[in-house]
C-alpha cells in the first residue's frame, strides 16, 4: 500500500452505500486506494483533475465497483463513489445517484 496523499477527515457513508457494499473491509480497501491515488474507474480527465486536486487542495472523487467481478463505468450501476471534500474535513462513500 502506498502512503496517503491527503487526509480523509471524518469518513461517512450513506445508508444506500452501506447496503450495497459487502461490508466494512470493502470500504477500508476503497479508502486506502482513494487516499493513495488509485482513483479506480474514473476517466483519464477526472484522474488528471484528481492529481491536480491533491496538490491544489480541491475535491477528490474516485469510483469503484461494488462487485469487482462486474464492470464499472465510473457511474451508474455497480458503482460506489468516494469523495473527499476540498478542505479534507470529510470523505463520503455514496452511490452516484445520491450525489
Amino acid at each position: 500500500m502506498s502512503a496517503p496523499l491527503f487526509p480523509l477527515g471524518q469518513v461517512v457513508a450513506t445508508p444506500c452505500a452501506i447496503e450495497a457494499s459487502s461490508g466494512p473491509l470493502h470500504f477500508l480497501a476503497l479508502l486506502s486506494r482513494h487516499a493513495s491515488g488509485d482513483w479506480g474507474c474514473v476517466d483519464p480527465e477526472d484522474a488528471e483533475t484528481n492529481r491536480l486536486a491533491v496538490s491544489e487542495g480541491d475535491r477528490v472523487l474516485s469510483a469503484y465497483p461494488i462487485d469487482p467481478s462486474k464492470p464499472c463505468k465510473g457511474w451508474g450501476e455497480n458503482c460506489l463513489w468516494v469523495i473527499t471534500e476540498a478542505d479534507r474535513s470529510v470523505t463520503t462513500i455514496l452511490l452516484p445517484e445520491e450525489y
